[in-house]
Formats: structure tokens, C-alpha cells, sequence
């Protein structure tokens, strides 16, 4: 059985490879250190399908030194620990580290994390993940501080026209099949910056067309491209990526307020075999985000549906996923507690430690008591309508504003709230 023509043409050399010039160009930072024959560990963050595995690949060839693999989806604890016994016994004195990759790094869990720490630390491995999450979420801080981190782009419309081309003109099996070109603007959109989908889009559409139906010649134009992915409307994803662009529209149809959309985008999931935890999750996400306040039960709402698919699972899981996509599309819309946290971090990120107000610290010691610790603090429940004015914030921010409320019937009471509390503070 011949190999899927991504694998075919997945290149070998940094001469071949397409896209990220800005790592692997000439006098780029990876392309320096690969020439010079030493690479410390390192993160690739990046949509799929922009080379990252490929990357990886590469520069192990290059350095001819030993390359293990691991996925993330796969992979426990026991099997990393293995890799790394395996790399530190075939290891020769002086001899470059063996180099680790472990797609999908973002899966793994703390444990499996943390048991890489001391051979990347040791030198042991050279670590090389690579992820389509921000690793400053899903990486813990220790492994994330060991590593350098690089971005991948998605490939631009040059990359992608190159590939196609070297598809066309130089892959064992198409070379001989007399395909034509003819039109790009169908086949670069479905791909959306990713080589793979791109190159199965291209292996889908030739292999639908037999040489008898338009001559001698394949000619690709957008019809054809349309009209094959209509008819396949999954075959050009043939590894199981996630539907970046399909979530996208779904969490912007909720955002948006449109259940029709919203639904739509569902239903494409489901029949793509979406992950349903994974619908479920950005449920959750999209009801703290973009309806918060102004409806707080669309939070409860969302996580009980993700309760509800991973006890009762497919077919059934649909409906509690329906459920909710339309009760946060049809609800009130506030972003201001996704707003406010981001307002605190930046505060905090350029205003540094500032210390508590000795009044709201706590004093479990004798001495914290002589300090001053707590002194000063008013309980509110021992005042009328459990508050009375008191200062929480730093010295140098009491009169930082954070949280602004917005126009919505449920957070407009929230707001009134606070100014009937803080009088002028809440006005601005």
C-alpha cells in the first residue's frame, strides 16, 4: 500500500524545507544552531500541519544522533522514563544528546512532565515538543524555563504554491498522472496555512478523477475542488486533526448570538468525529467568556453538559451539547470578568509585588500580631448590610480601577451594587 502523499514528500533536508524562514533561513536563530552542530532543548509552537514533526526530523538527521518519539496521546509516564534510561545507556562519551520529540506535548499531564525535568536538566535528552496550544498554559513552568520556545507560522500562499508545485512535478506517483493547475483560490482556502490538508486535499481530488474522464489531462480547477470535498467532506483530514476553523466559527456563532450557526457548526463537528469533550470544554470556556455576568447560570449550564457527555458519552452526549450551544447563544453577552482578569494580570505585570495591606493580612503568630498584622481589619458581616468601606487593594493602587460592568439587565444590578458600596469609585 503506498504511503499518503504528505508522508511521500515530507522533506529531508533544510534545503527542502518549506516555510519558517524567519527559524531556518539563512542567519536564522535554529538554522545557526544547527549548523553549528549543537541544539539546546526547545518548544515549536504552531498550527498543524507547518512542519513541526518534519522540523524535528530533520535536524536529528543532521546531527546524526539518536531520535526518539513520543506522543503525548499515547505515551504514560513509564514510557517516558524507558526513553530516557534507553537514551542515557546508548549514550557515548562527549557524543551529542539524544534528541526526545514528544508531539503534542500539550497533553501530557504534570507527572508526565515533570518526569522529563531531570533529563533535560542533565542533558541526558534534548527535549523538542511540539504543540498547537500556547505552552504557557498547558507546559509546566519548570520544563517551560529549560526550553526555548519558537513560533510556527501557518504557510503562506507562496509556501503553499510551491508545495503544490513540487507535488505536481516531483512526487513518484503524481508526476506521471498529467495533472494541470488550473486554479488555486478552492484548494489554498480549504487548506488554511496547513501543508498536510493541503497535500490531501490534492491526493483526494487526483484520486477521484480517472484520465478518462477529462482526457489525458487532470485539470484542477475550484469546481472540482469544491465539488470533491462536498462529496468527501471529511477525506481531506485524514489524520484527525482538530477543526481549528470549524471551532472558531462555532464559539463565534455563541459569541455572536446566532443558535442556527451555532447548531450548524455543531452538527459538523459531530460528523467530522470530533472529540465531544473537546466541543464540551470550549462550551465551558465560551460561557465564563463571552456570556458571564450577564448570565452566570450559562456557566453552570455549560459545565453540566460537560458532565453529562462524559458520563453518558455518543450518540446521546448530542443533545446536552445542543442544549447548551443554543442557551448561550440565546443569552444576554459580557466579557467584563474576561476583561478584568486580563486588566489585573497587565496591573500586576507592571506594578510587580505589592504588598498586602497590613490590616487584610493574616496573623496565626504572636509576633505577625505585634507587627501590626490584621490590625485595623472591620469584619462586614458585623456591619449593617454585611459592608462597610475599607481599603483591599495595594497602597500604590487604591484608586485603580479593574472590573467595569456592563450593559446587561443582570450586571447592571452588580454595578448599581457597587456604587451604592464605593459611591465615586464606581462612577468612573
Amino acid at each position: 500500500m503506498s504511503q499518503p502523499l504528505a508522508e511521500r514528500l515530507r522533506p529531508r533536508t533544510l534545503d527542502d524545507y518549506i516555510g519558517q524562514q524567519h527559524l531556518v533561513g539563512e542567519g536564522a536563530v535554529l538554522r545557526k544552531m544547527i549548523d553549528a552542530g549543537r541544539i539546546s532543548s526547545f518548544i515549536l509552537w504552531g498550527p498543524p500541519g507547518v512542519g513541526k514533526t518534519t522540523l524535528a526530523q530533520i535536524i536529528a538527521h543532521k546531527l546524526e544522533t539518536p531520535f526518539y518519539t513520543l506522543s503525548a496521546v499515547t505515551s504514560g509516564v513509564k514510557d517516558v522514563r524507558d526513553v530516557i534510561e534507553k537514551a542515557q545507556k546508548g549514550r557515548f562519551f562527549n557524543e551529542a544528546s539524544p534528541i526526545l520529540f514528544i508531539d503534542e506535548i500539550h497533553r501530557f499531564s504534570k507527572s508526565q512532565q515533570d518526569s522529563l525535568l531531570g533529563a533535560v536538566e542533565r542533558g541526558v535528552v534534548t527535549l523538542i515538543g511540539a504543540t498547537t496550544e500556547n505552552p504557557s498554559f498547558e507546559v509546566i513552568r519548570p520544563l517551560l524555563s529549560r526550553c526555548q520556545l519558537y513560533v510556527l507560522k501557518s504557510l503562506e500562499k507562496d509556501d503553499l504554491l510551491q508545495l503544490l508545485d513540487r507535488a505536481i512535478h516531483t512526487d513518484v506517483i503524481l508526476k506521471e498522472k498529467h495533472i494541470e493547475l488550473k486554479e488555486t483560490g478552492a484548494i489554498l482556502r480549504f487548506s488554511g496555512g496547513d501543508a498536510r490538508k493541503l497535500l490531501n486535499i490534492l491526493e483526494l481530488v487526483v484520486e477521484a478523477e480517472s484520465p478518462g474522464e477529462s482526457g489525458n489531462t487532470i485539470v484542477i480547477t475550484d469546481e472540482l475542488v469544491n465539488l470533491r470535498l462536498q462529496q468527501n467532506p471529511l477525506a481531506y483530514d485524514k489524520d484527525g486533526e482538530m477543526h481549528y476553523d470549524i471551532i472558531s466559527a462555532f464559539i463565534k456563532s455563541i459569541r455572536g448570538s446566532d443558535p442556527d450557526a451555532a447548531l450548524y457548526w455543531l452538527a459538523r463537528m459531530i460528523e467530522g468525529g470530533e472529540d465531544p469533550l473537546f466541543i464540551a470544554r470550549r462550551l465551558v470556556i465560551s460561557a465564563a467568556e463571552d456570556i458571564g455576568l450577564a448570565n452566570p447560570n450559562a456557566l453552570l449550564l455549560a459545565n453540566a453538559a460537560f458532565d453529562a457527555v462524559n458520563k453518558i458519552g455518543w450518540p446521546e452526549g448530542r443533545i446536552p451539547l445542543a442544549e447548551a450551544a443554543v442557551y448561550l447563544a440565546t443569552s444576554p453577552k459580557s466579557n467584563s470578568a474576561y476583561l478584568g482578569i486580563d486588566a489585573a494580570l497587565d496591573l500586576v505585570r507592571r506594578t510587580g509585588n505589592q504588598p498586602v495591606p497590613l490590616p487584610i493580612r493574616n496573623a496565626p503568630t504572636q509576633l505577625m500580631k505585634e507587627l501590626g498584622y490584621h490590625d485595623g481589619y472591620k469584619y462586614p458581616h458585623d456591619y449593617p448590610g454585611h459592608f462597610t468601606p475599607q481599603q483591599y487593594l495595594p497602597d500604590e493602587l487604591v484608586n485603580e480601577r479593574i472590573w467595569h460592568g456592563q450593559l446587561s439587565p443582570a450586571e447592571e444590578k452588580l454595578v448599581e451594587r457597587m456604587k451604592n458600596y464605593w459611591g465615586e469609585r464606581y462612577e468612573k
